[in-house]
């Protein structure tokens, strides 16, 4: 990590944090946002001096008890606290292969058999590796690239193909930026930061917001163009056999007019696979 990460990480999630969040009078004239760096020194058992070194780079190699105490002070979560970890060089780091990434095929088989299920393969830096039928289906109207962040800035559709597309911008920086923790020194995802941060100002602004957050269970909203609105239930997967990889499945619920959507967005699939076929 660069010198100034650590510092732009504390300083984010200090001005996240309220003064009535942590049982502190808001005292007057305050001029920062969130909490005061006296006030984040004082309750986590730190020296003002000391906490200004962190925030402004000179001190890039805290203590665990540092750490953790920073973590409290900061209502970190589990994926934030990882990240403040790596950011200061003490968790550990996958060892990742940087030769091309592939799909076991084993999966590949897996996703096949799930003819109701749209599922596909997010790689370290968030490339789709590998769909099935339906995955490749409800991603169809995103052309931009193969690379899920690209797409969610920098294709126009996405705008339209997310119901929410503010809500879906702030997750996949947020998951994105957990995936690129781990990977400091991967030139790909430093390449797709820099290019997304010279092309859109709304990545520009999220990034800085130094959210850390996996994806998770939830349901999202699509609109999508064959078949209208569609809302699944979704499920993120690690993929053990190779660190780093994600296996996304999506499901409607039984008997639902997504789950007829679903149905709808498989048919029109495999007719279209079956004409170019046919030519």
């Amino acid at each position: 990590m660069s010198a100034g990460e650590l510092g732009e990480f504390l300083r984010a999630h200090r001005a996240l944090v309220t003064p009535a969040q942590l049982a502190l009078a808001p005292g007057l004239n305050r001029r920062v946002p969130g909490l005061r760096r006296e006030e984040v020194a004082l309750l986590a058992g730190v020296s003002v001096d000391y906490y200004v070194r962190l925030e402004q780079g000179r001190e890039r190699h805290p203590s665990v008890q540092v750490l953790d105490a920073l973590s409290s002070v900061l209502l970190l979560g589990d994926d934030a606290r990882l990240h403040l970890y790596r950011l200061a060089d003490i968790a550990p780091r996958p060892l990742t292969d940087r030769s091309p990434e592939r799909v076991d095929p084993d999966l590949v088989q897996l996703m096949d058999a799930w003819p109701g299920n749209p599922a596909f393969v997010l790689g370290r830096t968030y490339d789709v590796l590998a769909c099935n039928r339906l995955g490749a289906a409800l991603l169809a109207p995103l052309t931009h690239s193969d690379n899920l962040l690209l797409n969610v800035f920098l294709d126009p559709a996405a705008r339209q193909f997310y119901a929410d597309w503010s809500r879906a911008a702030v997750n996949t920086v947020a998951g994105f930026r957990l995936q690129y923790g781990a990977l400091p020194d991967d030139p790909r995802a430093r390449h797709l930061v820099r290019h997304l941060t010279d092309e859109s100002p709304e990545f520009r602004r999220i990034w800085a917001r130094q959210e850390v957050r996996g994806k998770s269970a939830e349901v999202k909203t699509f609109l999508h163009p064959d078949v209208g609105r569609l809302s699944l239930r979704m499920q993120t997967l690690d993929v053990r056999s190779s660190p780093g990889q994600q296996l996304v499945v999506y499901l409607a619920d039984p008997g639902s007019t997504d789950a007829d959507a679903v149905q709808l967005l498989g048919t029109l699939a495999a007719d279209r696979e079956q004409g170019v076929r046919d030519r």
